[in-house]
């Protein structure tokens, strides 16, 4: 007959065993682990108590059974009844001892190892700290915090203490230390040469504007007072600078602060500076030309018909797939272009022999013609719709107005078709210093920008929809710089985006458990898949 043993062992120690009388002598079927505190034995207990009961938990390796290993102790559920094994009697039945809660500690630390990585503990400040950890795990209103830090296995600190340290990180200037650590972090991983810039728009539930949050142009057409947001990060995707304007800003006026705000925080003479064709003004690029910064923006594709001039009177509509144009384009809009199109060869750009241009590039793509039919085809059948009164609708494109009659304008139609697959980039970045081809390559890295915004404005929700002051929006998004930082390099590290790697590592939860008079906590069993993620995150790569 088999029963519990316990044993004391040298190193103070409790062992737990089952065993079994065997010709008058006592023999170890299973040695079922060691306890080193009473809640730990009483785990234990419980679990050789199961395995004596249910023997298909874990087959023992009776006189009558063969030998099969016995699975390790992990964290009991949360709905988990343990017994509890009185000291008088070994195996005997005693009260239950009871799960009195569990949290994704694990989640926690792991992150917080890799804030401090970052460089963050710089700030000396714990509850900033968790306030980031927590908006990377569950982005949420500054009152629901604590619940997601309780959690995370962390005692929260109070509302009233988080308001307080929000307004420290604004008044102490923690977004230059972060920008500073980011910085730091970005030299030391890779090429800071060049550098991705965007802009967003967060909206506010606020029925007035005030002198930051106004009404202003919106992608998604809202009406809401709202705030511009500059981001600036590396190549990457590695945010470097944030900055916050005015909702009723135009997007190119937010370019040259942010860039020299970074230039001047870091000292930077020379790099190259990457935006979207929002980002193409005159004054723009003459500012960014005159700090001696290299830029490459995106060009309108109205502007192909003067840049390719020469092109079109040469080769007609002509292009082949990959085709790459290296020509000029005016500095300032309706000036005379400097490329002459009764000249077949393109001009190759250079600063001193074409002081009113700048270098184009235009490249023409057979996957971005058919998608451009595609869309013109739908545009003008909806135009076609609306001149013949079926659809009602605000005058779309290819619609043109003359005294109260609609009509189709062919025209501009025709024009948009002749343009079909071609797209454009400008720069002051000579050919010898970087080929056409780098160029393009250069400026499609601004995926990595638009992603990172993806995640400020879905996964960190970076929108304090209800704060009232400038500071507190800026504090507010002061915690959203660093959480991005943070998220974005636990992808890094991972290889799997961070909702990927909440969703696995959440779950994952240590148990506290009320037992013989004490308590003691279990850290939970970690699957091979989870444990490779938290390698990964702390030796910044997962192993082949």
């Amino acid at each position: 007959m088999a029963f519990i043993r316990r044993v004391r062992t040298g190193s103070g120690a409790t062992a737990v065993q089952i065993a079994e009388y065997a010709n008058g002598r006592q023999r170890i079927v299973e040695h079922v682990g060691s306890a080193h505190t009473e809640a730990e034995l009483g785990v234990l207990l419980a679990r050789a108590r199961e395995l004596l009961e249910d023997p298909a938990q874990g087959t023992l390796n009776l006189a009558v059974e063969p030998s099969v290993p016995v699975a390790s102790i992990v964290a009991a559920p949360a709905d988990a009844a343990l017994f509890d094994p009185s000291p008088a009697a070994a195996g005997g039945r005693a009260g239950p001892g009871k799960v009195v809660g569990t949290h994704s500690r694990l989640l926690f630390d792991a992150l917080a190892e890799v804030y401090a990585a970052l460089g963050f503990d710089v700030l000396g400040d714990a509850v900033f700290r968790d306030l980031v950890i927590a908006r990377v795990v569950e982005p949420t209103s500054l009152l629901d915090v604590a619940r997601v830090l309780t959690d995370l296995g962390r005692a929260p600190a109070s509302y009233p203490t988080m308001r307080r340290t929000l307004a420290r990180a604004h008044k102490r200037g923690y977004r230059a230390l972060v920008a500073k650590a980011c910085f730091e972090h970005a030299s030391t991983r890779g090429d800071i040469s060049l550098v991705l810039y965007d802009v967003t728009t967060l909206y506010f539930e606020a029925e007035k504007e005030d002198d930051l949050r106004k009404v202003g142009y919106s992608k998604e057409r809202r009406v809401d007072p709202q705030v511009v947001v500059g981001l600036l990060v590396d190549r990457g995707g590695f945010p470097l600078e944030i900055g916050c304007f005015e909702g009723n800003k135009a997007e190119t006026a937010t370019i040259i602060p942010i860039v020299k705000a970074f230039q001047k925080r870091h000292s930077i003479e020379d790099m190259v500076v990457v935006a979207d064709a929002g980002m193409l003004s005159s004054s723009n690029l003459r500012e960014l030309d005159e700090a001696n910064l290299r830029f490459i923006v995106g060009s309108k594709v109205t502007k192909a018909p003067k840049d390719l001039a020469s092109h079109f009177r040469w080769h007609g509509d002509a292009f082949t797939d990959g085709q790459i144009i290296d020509t000029l384009t005016p500095k300032h809009a309706g000036r005379k272009g400097e490329n002459d199109p009764l000249v077949k060869a393109e001009p190759g750009w250079e600063p001193g022999e074409h002081p009113g241009s700048w270098r184009a590039v235009w490249a023409y793509s057979a996957k971005r013609a058919a998608r451009d039919a595609k869309t013109l085809t739908l545009q003008e059948n909806r135009a076609k719709a609306v001149v013949a009164g079926e659809k009602v609708a605000r005058t779309p494109r290819f619609v043109k107005t003359s005294n109260g009659a609609r009509t189709l304008d062919e025209a501009s139609l025709a024009r948009a078709r002749r343009l079909e697959g071609l797209k454009g980039y400008v720069t002051n970045i000579p050919v010898e210093v970087m080929p056409a081809g780098e160029v393009i390559a250069s400026y499609h890295e601004l995926w990595h920008v638009e992603q990172s915004f993806r995640m400020s404005k879905t996964d960190l929700r970076a929108r304090p929809m209800f704060n009232h002051t400038r500071d507190a929006i800026e504090a507010h998004l002061t915690v959203v710089f660093t959480a991005l930082a943070l998220s974005r390099e636990v992808q890094s590290r991972s290889g799997l985006a961070i909702r990927n790697v909440i969703r696995q590592l959440r779950p994952l939860r240590s148990a506290t458990i009320a037992i013989n008079a004490a308590t003691q906590t279990f850290a939970p069993q970690v699957p091979p898949a989870q444990q490779a993620i938290l390698d990964a995150l702390k030796n910044h790569a997962l192993s082949d």
